[in-house]
């Protein structure tokens, strides 16, 4: 027996790495002598870049880069492969890193992330895969470009911060001083969301409100973003509203899509594929996968779905151990997952789950296997009667 485990975190209780550790003791003791491999997984959010260097050998790089509010702080990326680099804005530009009493779109800004970006061209980086979930910015991804040396320019030719508040004043683009490594870069874009960039499903309207932006603030972006993409539109003879993830990250998915020729991708399967996960289920029996709460929304872009589908492709049953579920998780099923265990055994608060969680999923393994042994059995005695 092979069994393959590739769980998302448990947020707050168990890591990736703490899950593969339950799953390997529990399914020894049930099945000694069994063959087991694990490897971390993430959706493209919060612990993708862990996940990755974890899977692949890979190590973090760290450097001084600026926050959302152009405070210097350290920010690290992983690199691996000899020429792959992955990135999450989140680390440079994220919503956690402004206080909540100064959030406002209107001053944030995603020049960290471009400088991240730029240190990784420098480095000699040329496969550089963004993930762009959990911003704090609005600025259509001025900031990062300008990181890159792309020159944003208001009417009298001088040159703007590529904040949220410069959307409104930008009038010429200068692209001539583009960082050189762009050209020979390919870029891979995290994105799971389909909004465009203006418009009420756009990324004013949609995330802005969470990053601080009051309905005067949200006004006064929308048209400053309708604004930039009409430049965009005559200086640069492209349509910056005209694909899905165009309104990813306050309009940086516009940006990456425009400036850096971005391939746009689902968090889980651009993981997937730089881990080389597929290679992976060869000889498989079962796969062990799971999230912290499934839900409806686990069907849409993240671990159980993406894990589930690579293996219905190729005929291999998995099980998802969750902490908890949600309204709609049997949606799950469609994807390839065959049966959900959840953690909880009891009524008990979120807090008492998370405290328990190790004991928790230790005693879920061990139920799981032993009902996959119950199967295996059931087998065993029909192939003895037929």
């Amino acid at each position: 027996m092979r069994f393959l485990f590739a769980s998302d975190s448990f947020k707050g209780s168990l890591s990736s790495a703490d899950i593969i550790q339950l799953l390997t003791e529990q399914a020894k003791e049930i099945f000694p002598g069994c063959e087991t491999a694990g490897v971390p997984v993430a959706d493209g959010g919060e612990g993708t870049v862990d996940a990755v260097i974890a899977a692949t050998g890979g190590i973090k790089r760290t450097i001084t880069a600026h926050g959302p509010l152009m405070e210097k702080r350290e920010g690290s990326y992983g690199v691996f492969g000899g020429d792959h680099a992955i990135i999450e804005m989140a680390e440079a530009s994220g919503l956690p890193l402004v206080p909540a009493d100064r959030r406002n779109p209107l001053y944030t800004t995603t020049y960290g992330t471009g400088e991240m970006i730029r240190d990784a061209l420098e480095q000699g980086y040329r496969n550089i895969t963004i993930a762009i979930g959990g911003s704090a910015t609005n600025d259509g991804g001025m900031g990062a470009m300008a990181a890159l040396g792309i020159r944003f320019l208001d009417k009298d030719g001088n040159e703007l911060k590529g904040c949220g508040a410069d959307l409104e004043n930008v009038e010429h683009i200068d692209v001539s001083r583009l960082h050189p490594g762009v050209k020979e870069g390919n870029f891979t874009v995290m994105c799971d969301v389909t909004n465009p960039l203006t418009g009420p499903e756009g990324a004013t309207y949609t995330f802005g409100k969470q990053k601080g932006g009051t309905p005067e603030i949200l006004d006064r972006l929308e048209k400053g973003m309708k604004h930039y993409a009409q430049v965009i539109r005559t200086e640069l003879g492209i349509e910056a509203d005209c694909f899905p993830g165009a309104g990813a990250a306050g309009g940086l998915g516009a940006a990456f899509k425009v400036f850096l020729k971005g391939n746009m991708k689902s968090g889980i399967e651009a993981v997937l594929d730089l881990i080389g996960f597929d290679q992976m289920l060869d000889g498989v029996d079962l796969v062990v996968t799971g999230e912290g709460r499934m839900d409806w929304q686990s069907a849409f872009g993240k671990v159980p779905s993406g894990i589930g589908l690579r293996c219905k492709a190729k005929g291999i049953p998995v099980i998802a151990i969750v902490g908890g579920m949600g309204e709609g998780a049997e949606k799950i099923f469609e994807f390839g997952v065959e049966s959900i265990i959840p953690t909880i055994n009891g009524a008990m608060a979120v807090e008492e789950a998370i405290a328990r969680a190790e004991e928790l999923y230790r005693s879920a393994a061990g139920r799981a296997f032993r009902l996959v042994r119950t199967g295996m059995e059931i087998t065993s005695k029909r192939s003895e009667y037929f």
